[in-house]
């Protein structure tokens, strides 16, 4: 009795309870396997577009061009008068911002679409073929200018005028003089305009609206009246969200760029050019996770997969930094942004570009980090570990929220930006992942 009273009651629980009844807890580090990949395309309907071509040492060419519909008067109460006289067709691009050399002229082309136009409901990739919609034998545009040269017309966004052809006026003429009362008639008979550079590669336009105006005049008497009164009018013909845009983009040596790359980084860059695909070793974390929880019921308590970006020099870097990655499932990417899915823990992740202070240093560590532990543990779960290629695919993208900063959409990133982040080869700092797990 007296050995028994003197048990300490503070291991009482301990001692009764079974030893495979404890809690086993593992962290392992898990290293991943990576490579840059050339994007031939993406699908977007962008809320801003792209003009020009840049050239970047490290990334590559990019020509942008933009293939639009326009809105025509639909249902209009136009002025029925037959002494109307065109004066002029003005097409306004209203250019929210640029970079590069603002200084560097080049010269834009403006072509009508005289094949065919565009669906409203359709995806389009953005390496389509232009000469499906024009064959580039209207030329109703053309101005060679710089990004300096561009109007203050708003408090928000300056503008690039060009003076449309007087054919092209005269076309308009005709076109307005007709009632329609639908978007698709309208379109039958203009199908649309195609914007192109075709000189100079130093400077990229992100524009925001596109505005064709049809400027007229007209005189009428008043009743009783012996003098002739004239009426200057202006009517417009919106790219806007009632109809199709396409920003086309042409990636001219992402191949060569590709194979230039070292072994130790992986390159992503947007639009539509370089991805760093990730494979995830399933089976190594599974095999491991037994081994040390021994048949009990296991959790993935964490897993964070940190991808570090690195050569990074704001004085030298045209390109702005990606601000948000996606880490999604390769075989879901296109699924996802057609269909406008949001982020889900447990096949697309969304991180954003994070710069911390190094401790007692003036550097910064800048990195994406991604918690995948939800992601493992569901496909543990679905038993999908058996190969050990599960592959991923880090892709920068555009990101929405509402006022109460909740994601409301998810974008490919259609604007320029880069970055290089450490692979999983890197010597220094190698892409892996850290991984805490349980079992009981």
């Amino acid at each position: 009795m007296f050995f028994s009273c003197n048990d300490d009651l503070t291991d009482l629980g301990v001692g009764i309870r079974p030893l495979s009844d404890s809690i086993s807890i593992g962290t392992d580090v898990f290293n991943v396997t990576t490579k840059s990949v050339a994007v031939e395309s993406i699908i977007s309907r962008p809320d801003s577009f792209l003009l020009g071509s840049f050239y970047d040492e490290k990334f590559g060419t990019l020509q942008a061009d933009i293939l639009a519909q326009l809105q025509g008067p639909i249902d209009a109460n136009l002025p029925d008068v037959p002494n109307a006289v065109a004066d002029s067709a003005r097409l306004y691009l209203y250019c929210r911002s640029w970079f590069g050399d603002s200084y560097s002229p080049m010269e834009v082309n403006i072509y009508e679409l005289n094949k065919k136009t565009f669906d409203y409901s359709t995806p389009y990739p953005t390496n389509l073929d232009p000469t499906i919609y024009t064959d580039h034998s209207n030329l109703i545009g053309q101005r060679r200018f710089s990004a300096k040269d561009a109007q203050k017309m708003r408090s928000d966004s300056t503008s690039i005028v060009f003076k449309l052809t007087d054919s092209f006026k005269d076309r308009l003429k005709a076109l307005v003089s007709t009632k329609f009362t639908t978007d698709t008639a309208f379109l039958n008979k203009f199908k649309g305009i195609q914007i192109t550079s075709s000189y100079g590669t130093s400077t990229m336009l992100n524009i925001s609206n596109i505005d064709l105006m049809y400027f007229y005049h007209y005189t009428y008497q008043k009743p009783g009246s012996t003098k002739l009164d004239t009426v200057n009018n202006v009517i417009h013909f919106p790219a806007n969200s009632e109809v199709r845009q396409v920003n086309r983009f042409v990636r001219t040596n992402t191949a060569e760029i590709i194979k230039s790359i070292p072994d130790s980084v992986n390159y992503i860059s947007s639009p539509s050019n370089i991805q760093t695909q990730v494979k995830i070793p399933l089976m190594d974390m599974q095999k491991r996770i037994e081994s040390v929880i021994q048949g009990k019921k296991q959790t993935v308590n964490s897993a964070l997969l940190k991808v570090e970006a690195t050569d990074i020099d704001t004085r030298l870097l045209p390109q702005p930094i990606v601000q948000y990655m996606l880490l999604i499932k390769e075989d879901s990417i296109n699924n996802f942004f057609s269909k406008n899915k949001l982020p889900s823990d447990t096949y697309a992740i969304l991180a954003p570009y994070t710069a911390s202070l190094i401790s007692n240093t003036s550097l910064y560590k800048r990195y994406y980090t991604f918690n995948i532990a939800s992601l493992v543990a569901n496909e543990l779960k679905l038993n999908n570990s058996i190969s050990n290629e599960y592959t991923m695919r880090l892709v920068p993208v555009r990101v929405k929220f509402n006022s109460s900063n909740v994601i409301t959409a998810v974008k490919p990133q259609y604007l320029m930006s880069s970055v290089v982040v450490r692979s999983g080869s890197n010597t220094y700092s190698p892409m892996k992942i850290s991984m805490v797990y349980s079992g009981f």
